[in-house]
């Protein structure tokens, strides 16, 4: 895990110093500039709208009852685009647009709760793959309720 990190600010911010120098080589520094803080203001400007209206989704679910998990992930999906518009470079700009579309997001969160849900593993005293199996006659669970036989005056 740490060499993947390593390798995610050290490979990714070199290739986009790489795609900025390019980029300032065929045009010019102020061009270069503007193309980065331009991406980052309309980037910053849409990830606010995004998080506003998934705030705004989750509210409503917790008004009507509902677990918004499905929009928190979507909170999630959009402070991390947000985080990569701020970051100065095209490729992380281009990441964090495609982050902001719904359908994109859409396709991350089915592919993230499938992963998780490929993870865990639910067992019960019922079921055929319980580690305890053989001990559950032994394990029972007993329900108790203690009464108090002398009432309390207060």
């Amino acid at each position: 895990m740490l060499l993947r990190l390593f390798l995610l600010f050290t490979v990714v911010q070199f290739t986009e110093l790489v795609i900025l120098l390019w980029i300032t080589e065929k045009t010019s520094f102020p061009f270069t500039v503007g193309l980065v803080l331009l991406t980052g203001l309309i980037g910053a400007a849409l990830a606010r709208y995004e998080g506003l209206r998934c705030i705004r989704q989750i509210q409503e679910r917790l008004r009507r009852g509902e677990v918004p998990a499905g929009s928190l992930l979507d909170g999630l999906i959009i402070l991390v685009a947000g985080a990569l518009l701020i970051a100065p470079g095209l490729l992380t700009d281009i990441t964090g647009f495609l982050l902001l579309l719904p359908a994109v997001r859409r396709s991350i969160k089915h592919y993230a709760t499938e992963r998780i849900r490929s993870r865990i593993h639910v067992a019960s005293p019922f079921s055929a793959s319980y580690a305890g199996a053989e001990r559950a006659e032994a394990d029972r669970i007993i329900d108790v309720r203690i009464v108090d036989p002398e009432p309390r005056d207060k």
